[in-house]
């Protein structure tokens, strides 16, 4: 008995070997679609690591693309049916740009008694490139905070002006640092002017009119 436990441990970690070195992605889910196991090549696909992926639902990583597919693999799933399933899936891949393929499900037990696992496999089929950010974009508020920054005003001072609170105009700031990547209120200013949100030549400083208006 020892000797078979030992063989079956033995087994059982050249069984995991194999399945982390294999360059499908591949995940093992219980039937409800939670993930146990993912191999690393299935967790690159999601930009994280397997035990991050570790129970999440296999389905809102990867979106179908047909609602019906999902519900008719589920009630075949229940009725204890063990076809091979095939889903279409998209999902956003790492550096944003979003793929699609199609994932595999087979449902594997030791009898057919058995509440089945899913293995599941994915295909991928191509991908879409990510829309590229508009640098440029700012809202009215944005404009007119920025106006009054490159003008010499402080917090308080723009504040009172827009009728804002402090913290008010400090949120458009951060928004604008994250979006342009700039790292105080000066790089801000000459940002601005470099994109051409402000005018330049103009004093005190005036912006141009959002084409697109955004909050």
């Amino acid at each position: 008995m020892e000797a078979e436990r030992a063989d079956a441990v033995v087994w059982r970690n050249r069984a995991l070997m194999v399945f982390d070195r294999v360059s499908v992605p591949v995940a093992v889910c219980d039937v409800y679609g939670q993930v146990v196991l993912a191999n690393p090549a299935m967790a690159a696909e999601c930009g994280t690591t397997p035990g991050r992926l570790r129970g999440r639902q296999v389905l809102e990583l990867f979106r179908p693309q047909e609602a019906g597919q999902v519900e008719r693999i589920a009630e075949a799933l229940r009725l204890r049916h063990r076809s091979r399933y095939q889903v279409s899936v998209c999902w956003g891949a790492p550096g944003g740009a979003e793929r699609y393929g199609e994932l595999t499900a087979d449902p594997v037990s030791d009898s057919v008694e058995e509440t089945p696992a899913l293995l599941v496999m994915l295909r991928v089929l191509g991908e879409r490139p990510a829309a590229a950010p508009d640098p440029v974009r700012a809202g009215a508020v944005e404009r007119r905070v920025l106006a009054l920054l490159a003008g010499g005003a402080t917090t308080a001072r723009a504040a009172r002006e827009l009728g804002l609170s402090k913290d008010g105009v400090t949120y458009h700031l951060r928004r604008l640092a994250a979006r342009w990547g700039a790292a105080n209120r000066t790089e801000l200013v000459a940002r601005a002017y470099a994109l051409g949100v402000l005018v330049p030549g103009v004093w005190p400083p005036e912006a141009k009119a959002a084409e697109t208006e955004q909050e």
